[in-house]
């Protein structure tokens, strides 16, 4: 039986704004792929860190290569991306960015086109069904691949703005951030920028990225991913934050994937509290709930928790995120109204 502070957290309307397609595959699913392909000798404990487990940053890069394994086909993302879409929305999430990077397999026949096109249908499959969740898109760029693939992923970004019909509203900018340099791909951004795709980038994961992370924010981007090691107390520096707070870009902050993936050492650490205390905009988000065996409803439930915050406060949080989205000014109003209608049945 779940308990009232559960069952608030669960009917709590959310925004959700980084999450990987791919890392947010559910054990329900992963068995279906598992069925699928039982040639690949892949296990459970092979694609998630469950409760209590950590993992080095590289060794959670590797858990995403053994999925990639098990999603290689057209048909494989079709059933992933409406698997995770209605988990979303059971979950009580109203908005979702979902993002992943377009992969080709020669394989089978997948193209990074094809990619893209089978998320669109996939959403659009959920609308149709009348999945209670407005879903959009952003395309990202796996920094490892360099100038050359991350110009070309632009394109097809762009492409998908003019004729998803408003579902591709953006671009990620993530991978392992240990390998490559922003500076390689400022020209592909700024590219992106200058066509009207929205950016949110990956920034200051892992120590010792102060030029990058200065680099990236001088674009600016529309949003930060994690921003872990931004702020002087950890390691940044009080010039990144001062950029950071003239700009009011807004972070995107996975509470969870950080303790797991050890780059937080505790969830009372975690850098939500700094930029939280300042009134700064910060959304909880989940990174990749498959992975990380957790839920966006989880994620509120452990920032109020370890940070004191009242059922008010979390109210006000999960609201204002809307503000963060990078859909237009009129499904913000529509989401806005949609907070204000279910408030009294939320706080009942």
């Amino acid at each position: 039986m779940e308990n009232e502070t559960d069952v608030f957290y669960r009917e709590l309307p959310k925004v959700e704004l980084h999450a990987h397609l791919n890392g947010s595959v559910s054990y329900q699913t992963i068995e279906k792929l598992i069925k699928r392909k039982p040639h690949l000798n892949i296990e459970h404990g092979m694609t998630a860190i469950d409760k209590g487990q950590r993992r080095t940053l590289d060794e959670c890069f590797q858990v995403f290569k053994v999925i990639h394994q098990l999603v290689d086909t057209e048909e494989d993302i079709l059933m992933v991306a409406t698997d995770v879409i209605k988990e979303f929305a059971a979950d009580g999430v109203k908005y979702l960015e979902l993002r992943s990077t377009p992969r080709e397999e020669k394989n089978t026949g997948m193209t990074k086109k094809s990619y893209v096109e089978t998320v669109i249908k996939a959403i659009q499959q959920c609308k149709n069904e009348g999945v209670d969740i407005d879903v959009r898109f952003l395309v990202a760029i796996d920094r490892r691949n360099g100038t050359e693939v991350a110009l070309e992923t632009v394109k097809l970004a762009e492409e998908f703005m003019l004729s998803s019909d408003g579902l591709v509203v953006g671009l990620d900018l993530s991978g392992d951030p240990t390998v490559g340099h922003g500076k390689d791909l400022l020209p592909a951004l700024q590219r992106a920028k200058n066509c009207g795709l929205k950016l949110s980038l990956h920034l200051s994961e892992v120590k010792s990225q102060l030029e990058e992370s200065d680099l990236l924010l001088n674009l600016p981007p529309d949003r930060i991913g994690h921003g872990t090691f931004l702020h002087p107390e950890v390691g940044g520096s009080q010039s990144l934050v001062d950029k950071v707070l003239k700009n009011s870009i807004p972070l995107e902050l996975c509470l969870t994937s950080n303790v797991k993936g050890q780059t937080v050492a505790r969830y009372s650490e975690h850098h939500f509290k700094y930029w939280y205390e300042r009134g700064h905009p910060s959304v909880i988000c989940t990174d990749d709930k498959g992975v990380f065996s957790t839920d966006l409803s989880q994620e509120y439930q452990l920032a109020a928790s370890t940070f004191g915050l009242s059922h008010e406060a979390v109210w006000k949080l999960s609201q204002q995120a809307i503000d963060c989205i990078f859909a237009p000014e009129a499904v913000k109003q529509q989401l806005k109204q949609k907070w204000t209608d279910v408030k009294p049945h939320v706080f009942k």
